[in-house]
């Protein structure tokens, strides 16, 4: 299994130069896990894409159905007093950005708090590094050229 944040999702939903290979990765990694925001995240991201003309109705719409086709795959890491906890304390510790200390923190109780190099796929910088310095193996930014 590996944890995938909403950065990661989204090549999935549409064509980017990194969506080959991940859905490679998915198939490596049949049952996703990934926080319960993600989607909300993916359909943000989604539609900003839209507003900047990246994508037409069409695709955008194309894409949310594959999202949806998608989640009946994975796993979700639920709200809870344990993510919250941790996600604030990740924010402050790493400088995350509200929408990622979640998802980190979400990784985390996943894996028990010990990521002893689970994958953690991930496109977003700050929140990779982040993942990489509690014990994740992160994959990510490396697969756009591979």
């Amino acid at each position: 299994m590996s944890f995938w944040a909403a950065s990661a999702v989204v090549p999935l939903g549409l064509h980017q130069p990194a969506t080959g290979r991940l859905r490679q990765l998915l198939r490596e990694h049949r049952r996703p896990v990934v926080w319960w925001g993600t989607p909300v995240e993916v359909r943000s991201a989604l539609a900003r894409l839209a507003g900047e003309g990246a994508i037409d109705q069409t695709g955008l719409e194309q894409a949310v159905e594959r999202l949806t086709i998608l989640r009946r795959s994975w796993a979700e890491v639920l709200p809870a007093e344990k993510v919250r906890a941790l996600a604030e304390t990740l924010r402050d510790r790493h400088g995350l950005r509200a929408a990622d200390a979640p998802q980190l923190a979400a990784a985390l109780v996943w894996c028990n708090q010990r990521p002893r190099k689970r994958p953690f796929v991930c496109f977003d910088q700050r929140l990779a590094q982040a993942a990489s310095k509690v014990g994740f193996a992160v994959l990510g930014a490396q697969l756009e050229t591979g």
